[in-house]
């Protein structure tokens, strides 16, 4: 699986547990109904960055180019000032863990970037190569 603009907005190849699978595919499936209500209510597609929205007019509102976290909420590009769905802001994530830590009972605080060294740690406990887990 390919994760676009992540951190440090580099694009990372990562596992995907077989676990949540079913779980993203049910999730992708909500996001195309309302990636299609948007389309119905001629909502703009997505930013496109830089000279992208240039070289592809249409882009922007093509399928493969719309967010899987989307907001559930149009809010106004600050950029364009067009109205738009943009992705959930990442302190949407940040409460999540927040409050599953709570409760899980877990005293020590955890963030996203938490899960990403555990994930780290978990692969070299496994055995998989250090320059590979960079």
């Amino acid at each position: 699986m390919i994760v676009r603009a992540g951190k440090g907005d580099k694009d990372r190849e990562t596992l995907l547990a077989t676990q949540i699978k079913e779980d993203l595919s049910n999730h992708i499936r909500k996001a195309w109904v309302l990636y299609n209500e948007d389309q119905k209510n001629k909502v703009p597609g997505v930013y496109m960055p830089h000279a992208l929205e240039r070289k592809y007019a249409n882009a922007g509102k093509e399928w493969h180019w719309q967010w899987v976290f989307a907001s559930q909420k149009l809010s106004v590009d600050p950029r364009s000032k067009t109205i738009r769905r943009h992705h959930l802001h990442p302190s949407n994530l940040q409460r999540a863990i927040k409050r599953a830590t709570k409760r899980g009972s877990i005293s020590k605080r955890i963030t996203v970037h938490t899960l990403r060294h555990s994930f780290a740690t978990h692969l070299l406990e496994s055995g998989y190569d250090i320059r590979t887990v960079q």
